[in-house]
């Protein structure tokens, strides 16, 4: 493990420091090995674990390259990560959102455009629409959520608010929003929002997303107690 992990850190040190930028191809593996000095099962093991984490390409019969290493690809195993946590972790998901999308949903208040807000509006009609459709309900929350965060023109937050924000997280919420009568709701938070952000108002925008993920964290509170006591 200590020359895998020696062959992990030489690999991503020519990956930063340019020698292996996003598209080349690594060379041969004999090649690589000699190169750094290490044996060939060390750098396999270590192109493998690179392979895993998005940052390696390995295309059987053509080569390893180096990917185009963008956020959305680096960080797409932490909605898998999410899925797979247990209850009590979910809560402190719920709590890092609500450290990172009131401040998100502020910045978006100044950089949306006139399209995404209509787009907004849409997504708020499907909803009340769709408000005792539970999948159809967890479907447009989603694309309401991510049109915000991606107004923000930062890639790695989206990136990193798509995994935090898992259909795991938001079904368990949805669920007990409907049994608790509560969707409508929530779905006029969601106007809030919208009209916070219509209004180019940061300060509005801001308090509006907290109040809605303070509600969506109470109610995954709710469902996942009542879970402990069924």
């Amino acid at each position: 493990m200590a020359l895998t992990d020696e062959a992990i850190t030489r690999i991503r040190s020519m990956i930063q420091s340019g020698e292996l930028p996003p598209g080349s191809r690594l060379p041969p593996e004999p090649q690589l090995a000699a190169q750094m000095g290490l044996s060939r099962s060390g750098v396999r093991e270590a192109v493998k674990a690179l392979e895993s984490a998005r940052v390696l390409d390995v295309r059987r019969g053509d080569g390893t390259y180096v990917t185009s290493l963008a956020p959305r690809l680096l960080l797409e195993g932490l909605g898998l990560a999410v899925e797979l946590l247990q209850d009590d972790t979910l809560l402190e998901v719920m709590e890092v959102r609500r450290m990172l999308e009131p401040v998100a949903t502020s910045v978006a208040a100044l950089r949306m455009s006139d399209d995404s807000l209509d787009e907004l509006r849409r997504l708020l009609d499907d909803m009340r629409a769709a408000a005792d459709d539970h999948e159809k309900l967890i479907q447009v929350d989603t694309e309401f959520h991510r049109t915000v965060i991606t107004a923000t023109g930062n890639e790695t937050l989206t990136s990193l608010m798509d995994g935090l924000s898992s259909r795991t997280v938001r079904a368990r919420v949805w669920r007990g929003l409907i049994e608790g009568n509560s969707a409508h709701t929530t779905i006029e938070e969601h106007d809030a929002i919208y009209r916070a952000l219509r209004a180019r108002d940061p300060s509005l925008a801001h308090a509006s997303a907290l109040m809605h993920v303070n509600t969506s964290e109470a109610w995954l509170r709710t469902v996942l107690s009542a879970g402990e006591q069924g």
